[in-house]
């Protein structure tokens, strides 16, 4: 008999808490299965465009360890990454979505594909009100709370977020390793691209970004 393992994405920490969204998740799964086995759920309060969730992660791998099916309300709970989607299919992960069940592989694509553009609209039409404020005289955020004490700590921050990313810190050990055999920092991209690693925010490594975490 099959066994299915469900995955939840919300996108907040108020969605998370309050239920709303990933309440209605937990209805669509638990309506399709109709009482069928449900092995584990797993949720994560992350955006979309981040497919380094601890939780989904660990989703992936009870799936491909029990053989069971990854069951998803909607596909851009899954990610709204099409290279993340299509890796999974790739490597054989079994997946379904509850609102469209019948799905086969050119669909899923062409449905991944549209859930990526969507994020990237999504960020221009951020990107293009906060410019539209600016322009109107809008001052954005809280000037008084902008103290020189607050603008040391982000410098700080951004490299304790960057040194505790779990793929920088396996990518590093790599990069130091290659640096210490006298790589440049070139090749050193083009190991770790091949081998299958990724930065912080699951793009693929650049000369730059080997050199950010070297100097770390």
């Amino acid at each position: 008999m099959e066994q299915f393992i469900s995955y939840y994405r919300v996108s907040t920490s108020r969605q998370g808490s309050s239920g709303l969204g990933l309440e209605g998740q937990k209805s669509a799964v638990l309506s399709y299965l109709n009482n069928r086995p449900l092995l584990a759920e797993f949720t994560d309060v992350e955006t979309g465009k981040n497919d380094n969730r601890p939780q989904l992660l660990k989703a992936i791998d009870l799936a491909k360890q029990s053989n069971s099916i990854l069951v998803i309300a909607k596909l851009d709970r899954l990610s709204r990454n099409l290279t993340f989607i299509s890796t999974l299919m790739d490597a054989k992960i079994k997946f379904l979505c509850c609102d469209m069940p019948d799905a086969n592989e050119l669909t899923i694509h062409i449905f991944a594909a549209l859930a990526q553009w969507e994020r990237v609209r999504i960020a221009d039409r951020t990107r293009t009100a906060l410019q539209a404020l600016k322009a109107r005289g809008k001052k954005l955020g809280k000037p008084e709370n902008f103290t020189e004490e607050v603008r040391k700590m982000g410098p700080v921050r951004l490299k304790q977020i960057a040194a505790e990313n779990p793929n920088n810190q396996k990518s590093k050990k790599v990069i130091n390793l290659l640096n210490r055999n006298g790589r440049n920092l070139r090749e050193i991209a083009i190991e770790l691209n091949e081998a299958g690693f990724r930065t912080s925010r699951g793009n693929q490594f650049g000369p730059e970004q080997v050199r950010r975490l070297i100097s770390a």
